[in-house]
């Protein structure tokens, strides 16, 4: 089982003068569940090698068992500081798709070309595509075979506006998840702020915050399973 993890090379938080990036949490508790189900991991970003860390997700006082066990990964942050390029990856290679959030993936991953062709290609042909927290508004591009968005009358989540207001970064962000998903015709829906939430509709599978990271990734294998 080769799981492909999909991570932003953007570092910028907009106009504030802040740095932003991958969240921590969204990359590490998906690794770890994929790793215990013996999966081999690779991870590619637009720019490839060390993707940008938020900084505010980067707090070994609010680390889960997770985060913990990734941190002491040498594998793993080896992996991650070598990321490889994303326009260089064949999607064919791999059996599922995982993008972790963050604020960063919606000034990058949203606008790439190869983020756009990788996403459609992997659920043309039959194989699952998870995606959380922020990630899921890499979709917006994102069209099925007949040119409709992708997420056209499906069962969705993503980082709600109210998270997004608790946060104060409304103002700052390209574009809203929530808004932009209801917009392309998504059946946005969502649990509790801050509370895991999971939707699968067929292959896509979106989670809603960070603390749905690691059940994101357990739909996924999950789906995974079920496809044999």
């Amino acid at each position: 089982m080769k799981v492909l993890m999909v991570l932003t090379s953007h570092d910028q938080l907009g106009d504030t003068g802040e740095k932003t990036g991958f969240w921590l949490e969204e990359l590490a508790a998906p690794y770890v569940v994929f790793q215990d189900a013996g999966a081999d991991i690779t991870l590619a970003s637009p720019k490839g090698g060390q993707p940008p860390l938020d900084p505010k997700s980067d707090d070994p006082t609010a680390d889960t068992e997770e985060v913990k066990r990734f941190r002491a990964d040498a594998e793993a942050i080896k992996a991650l500081a070598s990321t490889h390029v994303l326009a260089d990856i064949d999607s064919d290679d791999f059996d599922a798709v995982f993008y972790p959030g963050g604020h960063g993936p919606l000034w990058d991953l949203a606008e790439d070309k190869a983020s756009i062709a990788l996403i459609e290609r992997t659920l043309r042909t039959g194989r699952p595509a998870a995606l959380v927290c922020h990630a899921p508004g890499v979709l917006r591009h994102v069209k099925d075979a007949d040119g409709a968005p992708i997420v056209k009358g499906k069962k969705v989540t993503g980082f709600s506006n109210s998270e997004e207001e608790a946060v104060g970064l409304t103002d700052v962000v390209p574009f809203l998840v929530e808004d932009v998903l209801k917009s392309q015709g998504g059946d946005y829906s969502k649990g509790a702020d801050w509370s895991s939430y999971v939707l699968t509709d067929d292959l896509l599978i979106t989670g809603q915050n960070p603390g749905s990271s690691a059940e994101t990734a357990k739909v996924l294998l999950k789906r995974l399973n079920e496809k044999g």
